[in-house]
């Protein structure tokens, strides 16, 4: 499977990205998938990688709630939490948006990654080309503001003062996005 590239002039190049992150907005998207599911209201998910206990309990619930309701989900997908989340997203039938913090390269994806591309309810992204060819710090934060960037609303599930989360939480409320409250019944 190649990338479709989506530049600024591409009707499904999503204009939210360009107005938050203005010139620091990627040229181009590289898309694998159905680049249709970037017009659908997404809800950015988030969690540090390290997350206490009664946080993990109530994102996995949040997480079975958002598939129940059919919401399309935004993410990294990268720490331990975020990766949970999306094995039981990828249980539902909503559409899912992963933003790598690498190039395509050599990717080699899941099977049930690709059973969700195939069914037309997975999109890959990524805004890098050539470097980097895994995730990085800079690649991972600048991964994270275009996922800020694309969505409509925001659940942090846990984010470690003096982290990344942390800096995208508070980029999130200067963007005036609103935060999606997460299951803490646990």
């Amino acid at each position: 499977m190649n990338p479709t590239a989506l530049s600024f002039a591409d009707p499904h190049y999503p204009a939210r990205l360009r107005e938050r992150l203005g010139e620091r907005a990627p040229s181009k998207l590289n898309a694998l998938g159905s680049p249709a599911i970037l017009s659908e209201s997404k809800t950015a998910l988030f969690c540090s990688v390290r997350c206490p206990g009664d946080a993990i309990l109530g994102a996995y619930d949040s997480a079975r709630k958002l598939r129940d309701e059919g919401v399309t989900v935004v993410s990294g997908f990268h720490s331990p939490v975020e990766k949970e989340c999306l094995r039981i997203l990828l249980r539902g039938k909503q559409p899912i948006v992963i933003c790598l913090a690498r190039t395509f390269g050599r990717i080699r994806l899941p099977s049930d990654w690709r059973r969700a591309l195939e069914s037309g309810r997975l999109l890959l992204l990524s805004t890098f080309d050539k470097w980097p060819p895994r995730p990085d710090k800079n690649s991972t934060a600048y991964r994270n503001e275009c996922v800020a960037a694309l969505s409509n609303e925001a659940l942090i599930i846990h984010a470690t003062p003096g982290g990344e989360i942390e800096r995208i939480s508070e980029l999130i409320d200067r963007w005036s996005i609103p935060r999606r409250k997460w299951d803490k019944t646990h």
